[in-house]
């Protein structure tokens, strides 16, 4: 009930706000990219609540808690990828004069084709990167309330469909900024609040941390997805209501099962996740599924968010909606600064959450940390409370950045695949929903953070080498382009296939499949501009790159006098 209760009223005001693109919806340009009017700031805070997405507010600190320290090189990548965006593509993808991403590719190279494939990158990208964000949504439900993990699902798909089908991008900007700034403020003030609360023991403990590997107390723990946990002695529990003991070995936990361990029982041990408080879990690197190789699996993941930002569909559209490129260049600044602060909280929750909550691992539940801490410090009116602001904001989460990736998943379809106006691209959008929705249910216990950052992986080796290539290299043919981005696609949607359905792997072989971003980016950008070097550039391909790097401001009025 506390659940509803906090998302109802952001549920209305999103439906609301949303309303006001109504009126202005006119063209597929005014659906798409808001007539290309949103101020730098509105647009900034836009694309920061777009960004900020269920990873950001939850999947961080539920990295932090699950692999250790390392996991806060998810928000340095995050922001690094920003800069980059605004060094390279910023301004000149909005004096392309495209409305999407393949609408560019296709303007840049006059290459049918090469939209077409571009347009399916974006439903690559958009399916990696939207079915987490229901899935998150279900998930942070089900652990603050009673409801089934269905019912947050269903909820965010109507929500968003509606809201965008009603309004478009001028809707979206306008919902998205305002839950960015809700965002900031509830991730903020109850962390602030939580601090104050614990106590001088509790926060030394969360920086000096210590293996856990007993339970302090009779600890119940909720399945909600199967899990295998590895038994080294016998461990006491109690399980559907009879006391047992768990013998040494291998046992498998059927999802919706709650077990209760015993005060003093062992912690068991639990496969691609650090002992919580051990030399691992403090070491400031990222070793990806106990592979041994950390510092390869950091860059692995750094290489994958870092370039994967600027391919991200979704955040590229938004430059589209800036007047011109001097306006996209400042949208891009302001946009740093604002991810930045938010970026500096969620680690005080995942520190946090190893001390107050450190069994959420053994449930592979480590992405509601954040909205099951304020229980852990205030049982009374004061924990329901902050419980009820923190789901509004991880809600608000969901919705910003699941409008952004729907609206550019409906444009590849109703814009570049099948061309259509305004009312297909408007029955596109709910149509679109409902599958992620199906796609959604089955999901629950895939992590949302190694889905988020496969979708930063395709978007690095294959929208990246297109985009930097595209507006920095005169000699990019179509050819090349192609072949490339072909090349990517076929490279890390293959890697992803292996890790999912592959069999077992170890060492570094298993870090180069899970996170494949340092070999088939290289490869992208091998293939492109080695098909183009054997080709020639289309006569007006200087012409076209003048076009993204002339200044398009209009000229100011002399002062009179």
């Amino acid at each position: 009930m506390v659940a509803l209760l906090a998302v109802a009223p952001l549920v209305v005001a999103t439906l609301l706000i949303g309303l006001r693109g109504v009126a202005a919806m006119r063209s597929t340009s005014d659906f798409l990219v808001a007539s290309r009017r949103v101020s730098p700031w509105l647009n900034a805070a836009a694309v920061s609540g777009e960004y900020l997405s269920a990873a950001s507010f939850l999947g961080v600190a539920g990295l932090v808690v699950k692999n250790g320290m390392g996991a806060l090189w998810y928000p340095v990548g995050f922001t690094a990828g920003y800069l980059a965006m605004l060094i390279l593509v910023a301004a000149p993808m909005r004096r392309s004069g495209a409305l999407t991403v393949p609408d560019f590719a296709e303007a840049r190279l006059a290459s049918p084709a090469l939209r077409r494939l571009s347009a399916v990158v974006v439903l690559v990208i958009g399916l990696l990167y939207l079915v987490p964000q229901f899935r998150t949504a279900g998930l942070v439900f089900s652990a603050v309330s009673s409801t089934p993990y269905w019912v947050g699902v269903v909820i965010a798909g109507g929500v968003i469909s509606a809201t965008l089908a009603l309004g478009g991008m001028r809707a979206a900007t306008y919902v998205q900024a305002f839950q960015f700034a809700l965002k900031l403020l509830l991730f903020i003030v109850p962390a602030v609040w939580l601090l104050a609360q614990v106590g001088p023991q509790v926060r030394h403990d969360a920086v000096h941390p210590v293996e856990f590997d007993r339970f302090s107390g009779d600890t119940p723990v909720s399945f909600q997805t199967g899990a295998t946990l590895g038994i080294e002695e016998p461990t006491p529990v109690v399980s559907g209501g009879e006391p047992t003991v768990l013998a040494p070995g291998e046992h498998t936990v059927p999802a919706g099962t709650t077990v209760v361990f015993r005060d003093d029982a062992p912690v068991p041990d639990i496969r691609d996740a650090a002992v919580l408080g051990g030399a691992q879990w403090q070491r400031p690197l990222l070793d990806l599924g106990e592979a041994g190789h950390p510092l390869l699996g950091t860059w692995a993941v750094l290489f994958a968010i870092a370039l994967g930002t600027m391919g991200l569909p979704h955040i590229i559209m938004r430059f589209h909606t800036s007047p011109d490129g001097r306006a996209a260049r400042r949208t891009a600044g302001i946009t740093v600064a604002l991810v930045s602060v938010f970026y500096l909280f969620p680690g005080i929750y995942g520190a946090l959450g190893r001390v107050l909550v450190p069994e959420l691992y053994l449930s592979g539940a480590t992405d509601t940390v954040v909205v099951a801490l304020p229980a852990q410090v205030d049982t009374g009116w004061a924990g329901t409370t902050v419980t009820a602001l923190l789901t509004a904001g991880a809600f608000a989460a969901f919705l910003a950045t699941s409008l952004g990736l729907l609206l550019v998943i409906s444009g590849a379809i109703a814009h570049d695949l099948l061309p259509g106006g305004l009312r297909r691209l408007r029955i596109t959008v709910v149509v679109t929903a409902a599958v992620m929705v199906l796609l959604a249910l089955p999901s629950a216990s895939i992590d949302a953070g190694v889905l988020v950052t496969w979708g930063f992986t395709v978007a690095a080796a294959t929208f990246c080498p297109l985009l930097v290539l595209g507006v920095w290299w005169a000699r990019l043919t179509a050819a090349g382009a192609i072949s490339g981005v072909l090349a990517g696609l076929l490279a890390s949607s293959s890697a992803i296939a292996m890790a999912l359905f592959g069999p077992p792997l170890d060492g570094w072989r298993e870090i180069l499949i899970t996170q494949p971003a340092p070999w088939a980016v290289p490869l992208a950008f091998v293939t492109m501009v080695t098909v183009s070097l054997w080709g020639r550039p289309a006569p007006w391909a200087r012409t076209a790159m003048l076009r993204l790097h002339l200044d398009d401001e209009r000229p100011r009025r002399p002062a009179p006098g």
